[in-house]
């Protein structure tokens, strides 16, 4: 049995200095730098693992923390609102933020809980979309905030996506191509698909050809051609709905197009393009449905937008922590 490297406290320095750098900088996970430190000894990258661990374990803590703070929330921002001679409530108020922001840096749009996955990840995407071409040449357009592991070995090419979202155009050469999110398995048939990892499960929807969709191994597959879309989660697979797929996967060209659906779905969606965290405080507001198409590369600008038609004004703190209410 091996054992793991010891850790010293200058190791465990450093992984904190590097995670907090790429709280900041996600690029810099991608960089030379960050990987000939992480290379350099065994020590760093176990040091590295325990801060990410230790900072995902924070996350529940951190939401909790957010939740119990709203009122003090509301006081900065009616403090904002004041005149400058209330200074000291305005002081106070920004010190309630500041402890909402690293709150919201572990809960909210940058996810600390997967760097774990992604240093398991052979292609990543933090806050854009990223494209990528495989060994056999399938393109893959990875949605912001995805990341993907590849196989290509024993007579077939697997692909598993560890969260987001992936857009796939197979080129065929005879090896089976799989795609494993969420449990179950796509398979196949000649196409351009998305997978979308969705809570438990994953959404399959099909622009061109076919896939076959298994929600567990082993299970019936579900067989979806053009324009076709199904979600599992759990060892069930759903009802087939019929979409515009160009519509639904317009992402990869930048936009975000919607029909009747809740504020809340196109905040959190927004929020993958956004290097920081957008927080609705308003669970009502949240439901009103919203239609329209909306470019992902100025998130608050979309905002905005939404706000003069639906009446509802955003703030943001501190450069990173964007309320909506």
């Amino acid at each position: 049995m091996s054992r793991l490297p010891q850790i010293t406290e200058a190791q465990s320095r450093a992984a904190l200095q590097w995670l907090s750098r790429i709280n900041e900088q996600p690029a810099q996970a991608e960089g030379a730098a960050f990987k000939r430190w992480l290379l350099a000894d065994p020590g760093h990258r176990a040091a590295y693992e325990q801060a990410q661990a230790l900072w995902q374990r924070s996350a529940i803590p951190a939401a909790r923390l957010a939740d119990e703070e709203h009122e003090g929330l509301q006081r900065y921002l009616d403090a904002m609102a004041r005149p400058p001679a209330t200074r000291r409530w305005r002081v106070g108020a920004i010190a309630v933020a500041a402890c909402l922001l690293l709150a919201f840096g572990v809960a909210g749009g940058w996810h600390p809980g997967y760097w774990l996955q992604d240093l398991r990840a052979d292609y990543s995407s933090t806050g854009q979309v990223r494209q990528v071409t495989l060994a056999d040449q399938s393109q893959v357009t990875l949605d912001a905030g995805s990341a993907i592991a590849v196989d290509f070995a024993h007579g077939e090419r697997r692909v598993r996506l560890l969260h987001g979202a992936a857009f796939f155009l197979v080129t065929h050469t005879g090896a089976p191509f799989l795609v494993e999110a969420g449990g179950g398995e796509v398979r196949v048939l000649g196409t351009q698909f998305e997978v979308r990892e969705q809570g438990d499960g994953a959404h399959v929807t099909v622009r061109s050809g076919r896939v076959a969709v298994s929600p567990a191994p082993g299970a019936i597959s579900r067989e979806l051609t053009a324009n076709q879309q199904v979600a599992y989660a759990a060892g069930r697979v759903g009802d087939t709905q019929a979409v515009d797929s160009d519509n639904r996967l317009a992402w990869r060209q930048g936009w975000l197009n919607y029909y009747q659906v809740p504020l809340a779905q196109v905040v959190e969606d927004l929020g993958r393009y956004y290097p920081g965290r957008i927080l609705l405080l308003d669970g009502e507001l949240g439901q009103r449905k919203v239609s329209g198409s909306f470019p992902v590369a100025e998130p608050l600008l979309a905002l905005d937008s939404l706000g003069k038609v639906m009446g509802f004004s955003r703030q943001t703190v501190l450069g990173r922590l964007t309320l909506i209410r």
